[in-house]
């Protein structure tokens, strides 16, 4: 019967991929993307970008996704958001029909209420784009021109910290239910309550412990212990360019992604940042900057839609030569030639005056007598040795033999 139903072919549990958490980090500078106007806008990023996030879901049913805004001030969640009270939920229409005069039921998505079912969208799909459109609505509508003049660049340290954290917390519930102790919700994590393996708080710290420890308890058995609760992985799509004043934060990111396995892809579209490169490279990830933005959906379906166990078997793309050079401590600066603490290991783009670290407060005794950028000294050329012997008729000093003349008639 097994041969004609075909049943035998059929994975067990045992043997079923794990399930795979994409979280994406979008950049949604205001500034950045207005420079990016005439070429791709974010409306069409954000199109493709659905596209992406249907394909991901659609490979596994037990797929995951979750997509952060880093914004000029702020990060927000645009998918999943916390479960609203029951007291937002009574500003909507007392008998759950759709408030008309609005026009749509976007506010109302918002604000709690669930889509509208549509037979021609698959649900899960028409979850995500239609909770991700009003949130990301809603955040450009609390944009107010103040914090645009503020700043012109993104809180990515911020966002790949907030990341760290939701996939800590959701690899410690994946292998709960491994063991039958399941966690508490998601929302805890999406509103900064975290508590990792390790007891920390949230951040890049409590992120690190959590890979520390382990999603499994020692009480898991053999069959549990062997399979991978989840596997998780971070995708920046970057349009900003000026990353050197969050330097110290995002390299304390990348760091606790490589204690935790997670990689860091990158897709560049626009500016160019050597951190992102390093994040990139640190942590096995993919980092492509398309020639071509306006082809954005296949660079994301072909370049970033493997998750970490296909990849073994794919060529993915590379980046080439990665730039591994260093910000300043002190004027947040890329510098190729800089002054190195002895102790904490800051760098500094010039000496300084009073000769104390900035970062620990000890005292260099180098930094008072070094007044210049040091010059290379370029290598001495060496010398070659003669060889040594004493000449013969027919040959030079050195040994060569010299032809003899064709000998006359006598």
């Amino acid at each position: 019967m097994n041969a004609i139903d075909g049943s035998e072919h059929v994975a067990t549990e045992a043997q079923a991929p794990p399930p795979a958490l994409l979280t994406i980090i979008l950049d949604t500078n205001p500034y950045a993307w207005s420079l990016l106007s005439s070429t791709i806008p974010l409306s069409r990023a954000v199109a493709a970008l659905q596209v992406f996030i249907n394909a991901h879901l659609a490979i596994n049913s037990t797929n995951r996704v979750a997509v952060l805004a880093s914004h000029t001030q702020q990060v927000n969640w645009l998918y999943p958001t916390a479960a609203r009270s029951s007291r937002d939920d009574k500003k909507s229409a007392s008998d759950g029909d759709v408030d008309m005069a609005n026009g749509s039921s976007e506010q109302q998505l918002h604000n709690g209420s669930p889509a509208a079912n549509s037979a021609d969208k698959y649900g899960p799909f028409q979850k995500v784009e239609h909770e991700l459109m009003a949130n990301l609505r809603q955040l450009m509508a609390d944009t107010t021109a103040a914090e645009l003049s503020a700043s012109t660049t993104t809180q990515m340290a911020g966002a790949l910290t907030t990341a760290l954290t939701y996939i800590a917390k959701a690899t410690i519930q994946a292998g709960s239910a491994l063991t039958g102790d399941v966690g508490g919700s998601l929302d805890d994590a999406i509103q900064g309550n975290i508590v990792t393996a390790g007891g920390g708080g949230g951040g890049s710290g409590g992120a690190g412990g959590a890979g520390k420890d382990g999603p499994l308890s020692s009480t898991a058995d053999s069959s549990a212990a062997r399979r991978i609760p989840l596997t998780s992985r971070v995708l920046i799509l970057s349009v900003s360019g000026d990353l050197a004043a969050q330097y110290i934060p995002v390299m304390n990111a990348i760091f606790a992604a490589q204690r935790q396995h997670v990689p860091i892809d990158i897709l560049k579209l626009a500016g160019d940042t050597v951190f992102l490169q390093q994040a990139s490279d640190a942590t096995g990830g993919v980092y492509v900057a398309p020639s071509a933005p306006q082809g954005l959906l296949q660079y994301l379906m072909f370049g970033f839609l493997a998750d970490e166990r296909a990849r073994h078997v794919l060529v993915l793309p590379s980046v080439g030569e990665v730039d591994f050079r260093a910000a300043c401590f002190c004027h947040r600066k890329v510098v190729d030639v800089g002054y190195v603490c002895s102790v904490c290991l800051s760098i500094f783009c010039e000496p300084l005056l009073d000769g104390a670290c900035l970062t620990c407060g000890t005292r260099l005794a180098l930094s008072r007598t070094i007044t210049a950028i040091p010059a290379l000294i370029p290598r001495k050329k060496k010398k070659k040795k003669k060889t040594g012997g004493v000449s013969t008729p027919g040959t030079t000093g050195a040994g060569t033999p010299i032809p003899a003349g064709t000998p006359g008639p006598s």
